[in-house]
């Protein structure tokens, strides 16, 4: 299949980071790169591009720098018992324009924000995003990111690469997620079932599903 164009990132959240990157590395032979801190929200994350304006992000509880007391943690990590790809990001050419097109379809992802991060060279990255926890429609449906003039993390040097072939996603009422998508003019097929995602990866040892 085509993944759309508009792919930003997939985000899976787990409980233990430095577990899930070893289980990530021994079944598909690429380790994971670190991305960097979310100062102040509790999470740090590693990275794993697909090639092109995509990747893989993984992340974790920050272990050393916990989230402080009045912050939403990011993708409810800190509720999480076991790795789970949580949701997806399109970085759509107009943001505000897709922010409300998502709400008037039925996926309110709140106010546009700036946030930021180091990576480990202590480059700055800077990006808007429209997310909220917890995330209409469970995730299904995309956030919106826009990096402005930051790099794109998939295109940071060294960055380890696979393939995405395949994301489909099933949902309890899978009517209203077309809606979404059609509104960003994002495509994902969706059948019914429980809410979930599921990517299929092509690496150096062979077919690889996260869920």
């Amino acid at each position: 299949m085509t993944i759309d164009p508009q792919l930003d990132h997939l985000v899976y959240a787990v409980p233990d980071l430095a577990a899930a990157v070893s289980a990530f590395a021994a079944a598909t032979g690429v380790h994971p790169v670190a991305g960097g801190r979310h100062l102040g929200r509790g999470t740090r994350n590693v990275l794993v591009g697909f090639g092109g304006s995509a990747y893989l992000e993984i992340i974790g509880p920050d272990v050393e720098l916990p989230a402080d007391d009045d912050a939403t943690v990011p993708f409810g990590v800190d509720t999480l018992t076991a790795p789970k790809l949580v949701t997806w990001a399109v970085h759509p050419p107009d943001i505000e324009a897709a922010a409300r097109a998502s709400a008037a379809a039925g996926a309110d992802l709140g106010p546009i924000g700036p946030l930021s991060r180091r990576t480990p060279d202590g480059d700055l990255l800077e990006w808007r995003l429209a997310s909220t926890v917890p995330a209409p429609l469970d995730g299904i449906t995309p956030f919106l990111i826009d990096w402005g003039t930051t790099a794109h993390p998939a295109t940071a040097p060294g960055l380890p690469a696979l393939t995405l072939v395949e994301l489909t996603a099933t949902h309890p009422d899978p009517d209203a997620v077309p809606a979404v998508l059609r509104a960003l003019d994002v495509h994902l097929p969706v059948g019914p079932g429980p809410a979930a995602l599921t990517a299929r990866l092509d690496t150096p040892r062979g077919p690889f599903v996260l869920t």
